[in-house]
């Protein structure tokens, strides 16, 4: 009976998972799991440096009024007037995005892509909460993201106008040529592959640390087993500063040197 409770608890035992036997083992292969991060982060920006195409985005700002605005001296636009072009402006993004509307920009462009290609190079949103909103085209050409965007800008308005009546459209800015790429971002890319790669490493050496049931020493035996420790065979090679160790290793290869020794002088 009391055998098979020692057997139960040692089963239970087995079943829970010893967080300082795991912190132990990701620190003794500390070093290769490190070397692991950093050859999925060499992996990674090789990839994005060789293997992606670099991608350019252009911008034009554009106003909308969506009230009749009147002339004198100055240009009058109440705060009301702001309000509600905000609120029409994902109105105005559905109607550039529109099949008729993105296959005309193909037409007067020239550019060989489908309705479905170009709408996913144009993107829309609003300047916080005014009456602008910027028109972004991304593209692996910066010049033609240019292209695009400019010819955006000079097609919508007048489209807007005859679908929504009282509404008019100004070219704030109009798109320029970028200089730097968006996309990819190598420093991102070899930080991911790294976070990645560490995890990765250090959870292949806590599940094989979970998965390794041999008895290592006394204490991973007495942890295990509730019974006494009645005996242990000493590792006669161990020299004397080692845990169990009786210093026959060192006396053995003292002796040799000493042997050696004497046939050198005779």
């Amino acid at each position: 009976m009391e055998a098979q409770q020692i057997v139960e608890k040692s089963k239970a035992r087995e079943r829970e998972i010893d967080i300082s036997k795991i912190l132990q083992a990701l620190w003794r292969n500390a070093a290769l799991i490190l070397i692991v991060g950093m050859l999925f982060s060499g992996a990674f920006f090789a990839r994005s440096r060789f293997y992606e195409t670099p991608k350019y985005q252009a911008n034009c700002l554009l106003f909308v009024n969506s009230s009749t605005v009147s002339l004198g001296n100055a240009l009058r636009i109440t705060a009301s007037d702001l309000r509600n072009s905000s609120e029409l402006i994902g109105t105005y993004v559905a109607i550039m995005q529109s099949r008729a509307n993105m296959e005309l920009v193909i037409q007067e462009t020239g550019v060989p892509y489908s309705y479905e290609t170009l709408r996913g190079m144009v993107s829309a949103s609003a300047v916080n909460s005014t009456g602008l909103f910027r028109i972004t085209v991304t593209s692996s050409d910066p010049e033609e993201a240019r292209m695009l965007a400019n010819a955006i800008a000079e097609l919508l308005p007048s489209k807007i106008e005859d679908i929504m009546a009282g509404c008019s459209i100004a070219v704030v800015d109009y798109a320029v040529t970028p200089r730097t790429r968006v996309s990819p971002n190598y420093f991102q890319a070899a930080a991911r592959g790294l976070l990645i790669g560490v995890v990765l490493a250090a959870a292949i050496v806590a599940l094989l640390d979970l998965l390794n049931d041999l008895i290592r020493d006394e204490d991973t035996l007495l942890q295990s087993f509730d019974g006494p420790l009645l005996a242990s065979i000493p590792d006669l090679r161990a020299k004397s500063s080692r845990k169990y160790g009786y210093g026959y290793g060192d006396y053995g290869n003292s002796q040799k040197k000493s042997e050696k020794g004497e046939k050198k002088s005779t």
